[in-house]
């Protein structure tokens, strides 16, 4: 592919990052792909850590607190936690370092997390952040290595005495190799092999405690010797399954929920032949004529995140309170750092429900038409009960909402010639040529600020 069409434009920014301003798609429109995508990356290099600027050495001595001291610890831990949350969401709303931020999304959701210790879960985000597009073996010892996924999985307590095979078994079932693929065997092994991996309680540091650990000849994955932690995660990667498996997520994340087997194989095996490179992968993922093809466009539903980040970034919205990116999240079913599970949030299809797609389909409206959500229709029977639920949601809504978007500096960036066919075009991902002039017979609006509003107010605007 050699120049790129807006759409072409559209969809890679809606996948290697939330979005692309009318202003940077005109400037790109027609320039080789190949190009587009290095400038992505290089975007990528100047990024920010998030950082909550806490020490955990003022927390020591804490079980030595009162009963109402520790709770108070808990609650600060919690707003802490909260308060990683929205900067997160705010930083991917506003940097340039969009596939960056995209990665950290993806790892965020593979090695999925929760601990109530918030510089933990800050520490392995920006590991996943620092190592998103590196190397895979260096960013799986890193996780592996983290307090919070040590504690989280009980590594902690995994001890030669009493091994304990919660974070070998998900190392390979969730992280690395998939099902199908070790033994029960291999946990057992391997579990041995990490034990003595741990940290010293209220700091970031890893240890290894030499006297927990078992010295003692394992047999892994049909291979014998004295392994610890990182000989199984090499022994891991030797097998092509595991490069299968991780291309395979990727695909489903970035390319299409349908697995396409041919185009995953052509992943895995430069994934593997590169030593697990992920940027390269990545390269050839953006740049391949397949992912581009038009099965391929508009055909993910965007995640909760990925919906209110793609709708900040696009109406440059401001919040007076960082609550209502929380009560989003909640309202959704993603909260960042708080995975439902180790399995992470299932995505696809399963972000929708009745309850959250007309979350979805109001809360457009709601954040740039000043907070105000219009109920009309009168609704069949069994329709009653929803839109009587819906009602007492959308009061919580206008409530909370305290969201200004800068409409100013978005129709600066439209020319006043615009057209309505333009405009679906740019704000709705599914190729709509079928049915366009349908559509643009039921949109009733009188200004260009009301069009806006409909369309995103669309179940397409829920596509990318």
């Amino acid at each position: 592919m050699e120049k790129a069409t807006a759409k072409i434009i559209q969809h890679l920014y809606s996948r290697a990052g939330f979005g692309i301003s009318y202003k940077k798609l005109q400037q790109l429109h027609n320039k080789p792909i190949a190009k587009i995508v290095k400038a992505i990356f290089e975007e990528s290099n100047d990024y920010s850590q998030l950082d909550l600027n806490l020490d955990l050495e003022e927390m020591k001595g804490k079980e030595m607190m009162s009963e109402e001291n520790r709770k108070a610890m808990r609650k600060f831990f919690k707003e802490s936690t909260e308060n990683l949350n929205t900067r997160w969401i705010q930083q991917m709303s506003v940097t340039n370092a969009q596939l960056r931020e995209k990665m950290t999304l993806f790892w965020h959701g593979h090695f999925a997390c929760r601990s109530f210790n918030p510089i933990h879960n800050q520490q392995l985000n920006n590991i996943m952040r620092n190592y998103g597009l590196g190397n895979f073996k260096e960013l799986l010892v890193q996780v592996s290595r983290s307090p919070a996924m040590l504690a989280f999985l009980n590594n902690q307590q995994n001890r030669k005495d009493s091994p304990n095979e919660n974070f070998a078994r998900e190392l390979m079932e969730l992280f690395t190799i998939g099902r199908g693929n070790y033994t029960e065997k291999d946990v057992k092994e391997a579990a041995r092999a990490f034990t003595g991996w741990g940290f010293k309680p209220l700091t970031t540091e890893f240890v290894f405690r030499a006297n927990q650990h078992d010295f003692g000849p394992k047999t892994f994955m049909e291979q014998t010797g004295n392994f610890d932690g990182t000989d199984i995660i090499d022994i891991i990667l030797k097998h092509k399954e595991t490069s299968q498996f991780i291309c395979t997520k990727l695909y489903k994340f970035f390319v299409n929920d349908k697995i396409n087997p041919q185009h995953v194989n052509i992943l895995a095996e430069h994934f593997y032949q590169s030593n697990y490179n992920i940027g390269s992968t990545m390269v050839l993922l953006f740049t391949a004529d397949w992912f581009y093809a038009s099965e391929n466009i508009g055909a993910n539903i965007k995640s909760p995140i990925e919906f209110i980040v793609g709708l900040n970034r696009q109406f440059y919205i401001s919040y007076e309170s960082t609550d209502m990116l929380l009560f989003l999240q909640r309202a959704l079913g993603q909260m960042l750092f708080y995975p439902p599970n180790v399995s992470g949030w299932p995505g696809g299809k399963n972000w929708i429900d009745s309850s959250t797609l007309m979350y979805r389909l109001k809360i457009p409206s709601v954040i740039l038409n000043n907070g105000v959500i219009e109920l009309a229709g009168k609704p069949d029977p069994e329709e009653e009960a929803q839109l009587a639920m819906m009602k007492k949601m959308t009061t919580q809504i206008q409530r909370r909402v305290k969201a200004t978007p800068d409409w100013d500096q978005f129709m600066q960036e439209l020319p006043q010639s615009m057209s309505q066919e333009q405009l679906i075009d740019y704000l709705l991902a599914p190729d709509l040529a079928k049915r366009k002039l349908n559509l643009l017979s039921e949109l009733s609006s009188k200004t260009v600020k009301e069009l806006i509003i409909q369309l995103v107010s669309m179940p397409e605007y829920q596509l990318c």
